[in-house]
């Protein structure tokens, strides 16, 4: 991978009507502004430390609120004392040990490693981005981003050239494949119609958050499956819009011309390859079908107490049979590839894809902590009941509320690109706030993957953005951050409009978000 060209190199990159300019000075401002940024681990021991002087000051002014679940006066409680002390040291490893998405997300990680190492994933992303018509390629590649982040962050290393070898196969801009494909992981990333790692993470957060107002509460990490469906279309549909009609009539979509485009890479899979992925997809099919068998009947063992399956085994592990999906399909796919040569192959992939996590578990300890003391303290049910007070006698249209926490937060994840990160710190006040007028937790959480995702793909601050920039500058030598963003603005600003829309008509309609998951 090319190193990437600086800011200020620029260059006439960008078609004449995109400020480029403008783009690359913002950029540089939001780079600037993010690198002060301590990392997400430290961040969240300093936002504790201002949370121990918040609760003492509070503490000392008696602050109050009745609760609204048992009617209950709570008192806010100072971390800066010889009570919040103690509970500060005895529950940190319980804190870490019982923070609500660690094991499914292990879990779901050890299934998807498997799927992901053995080849599975690569090869089934090439069949799908190079066995459709010419002119639904722009669909195929974007609808394949949605659905990639099933691998996280193996999508954008699989896909976004993956995205460029699929354009230039069919006489389309090889440019724009990247932008494409790198656009839709990045702004669609969480609009997956694939029950995803992140979907375990976001739950037990909303989880956590929603259990401030009601301690009974539980959001499944198909709370907002339906949604994520509907949107993945949608999203990959407003991408193809956006490519044909604006970006394609831009006049510097060609790679340079000293660029050797046989040796950048190929679609094509092996014989031992598609041999492989039919035995693993029939496999696949034979899994859901037994579940489907065993889930079926009335009395079933993985249904509820009441027959249903909204508050069902079902449901309630459904990380683990997302994980044993995963590795099923991988171990299949492997053996016949010769991948995994013999069982004892599976463990070690399996310990890969917990070590490519071992970044994210390190912030669980401190983002379990901080919700911990959060919780501990009071000062989320003192905020939301007194914020939902104020809400309630304002007579702001929810509508409106939804817009301004939509443009608040998609700021904010302009500079905290980990979405993880972002939902910790915001989903303790926002979720019970929005439970005390009515709103349930996971229609606060289908609203945040709007803004977690939609500017993903123009902030510099991502590590994956300098990765997509340095596939671009296989075709594009001097192509800098301007020079991405320039393609990226127009994508990311259309996604999250019609994605919005999207949000808005659903709650209108009183559409369920997921199994069991009433929007309003």
């Amino acid at each position: 991978m090319s190193r990437p060209v600086p800011p200020e190199s620029g260059g006439p990159t960008a078609a004449p009507d995109v400020p480029l300019p403008r783009i690359i000075r913002a950029m540089a401002v939001i780079e600037r502004v993010g690198n002060a940024l301590p990392h997400p681990f430290w961040l969240f021991w300093i936002l504790a430390a201002i949370l121990a002087g918040t609760s003492a000051v509070l503490a000392a002014l008696g602050a109050s609120v009745v609760s609204p679940s048992d009617g209950e006066t709570v008192v806010v409680r100072s971390l800066l004392s010889g009570e919040g002390l103690a509970m500060a040291v005895s529950t940190m490893i319980d804190n870490f040990a019982a923070f609500p998405p660690m094991a499914t997300i292990v879990a779901v990680i050890m299934g998807v490693a498997v799927a992901e190492r053995s080849g599975f994933l690569s090869a089934l992303m090439r069949v799908c981005v190079s066995r459709v018509p010419t002119g639904w390629v722009v669909f195929a590649v974007a609808f394949a981003g949605t659905a990639a982040h099933v691998a996280s962050a193996a999508a954008y290393i699989i896909l976004v050239p993956l995205g460029g070898l699929a354009f230039r196969a069919v006489g389309r801009s090889p440019i724009l494949g990247v932008v494409v494909a790198y656009t839709s992981i990045a702004s669609g990333y969480d609009a997956s119609p694939i029950p995803t790692p992140n979907d375990a993470i976001f739950a037990g957060i909303t989880t956590a958050a929603a259990q401030i107002v009601d301690p009974g509460a539980y959001v499944s990490p198909l709370s907002n499956w339906f949604f994520n469906i509907a949107s993945s279309v949608v999203l990959a549909a407003v991408i193809t819009l956006i490519t044909v009609f604006v970006l394609e009539k831009r006049p510097d979509l060609d790679p340079d011309p000293d660029v050797d485009l046989e040796n950048i890479g190929t679609l094509t899979l092996s014989a031992a390859e598609r041999s492989a992925l039919r035995r693993a997809v029939l496999a696949l099919a034979a899994a859901l079908a037994v579940l489907a068998a065993i889930v079926a009947p009335a009395g079933s063992p993985l249904r509820g107490e009441d027959g249903g399956l909204a508050e069902s085994p079902l449901l309630t592990g459904i990380g683990a049979v997302v994980a044993l999906l995963f590795g099923l399909v991988g171990m299949v796919y492997g053996h016949r590839a010769g991948t995994i040569e013999r069982p004892g192959d599976v463990p070690g992939l399996m310990v890969q894809g917990v070590k490519q996590m071992a970044p994210v578990l390190v912030l669980f300890f401190a983002i379990a902590q901080f919700l911990a003391y959060f919780d501990w303290t009071h000062i989320g049910d003192v905020l939301s009941v007194r914020a939902a007070e104020a809400l309630e006698t304002s007579g702001i249209p929810v509508v409106v509320l939804f817009l301004f926490i939509l443009v608040l937060l998609s700021v904010i994840n302009i500079i905290v690109t980990s979405g993880s990160a972002m939902w910790a710190i915001c989903a303790p006040v926002l979720v019970p706030m929005l439970m005390l007028i009515d709103v349930p937790a996971e229609t606060t959480q289908a609203l945040f993957r709007i803004a977690d995702s939609g500017s993903t793909a123009i902030t510099p601050m991502s590590p994956y953005f300098v990765m997509a920039l340095g596939f671009l500058q296989q075709y594009r030598k001097n192509a800098g951050i301007g020079t991405l963003a320039s393609y990226t603005l127009p994508l990311a600003i259309g996604m999250t409009a019609v994605w919005t829309v999207l949000f808005l008509a659903w709650w209108a309609l009183g559409i369920p978000l997921g199994p069991g998951a009433p929007v309003r």
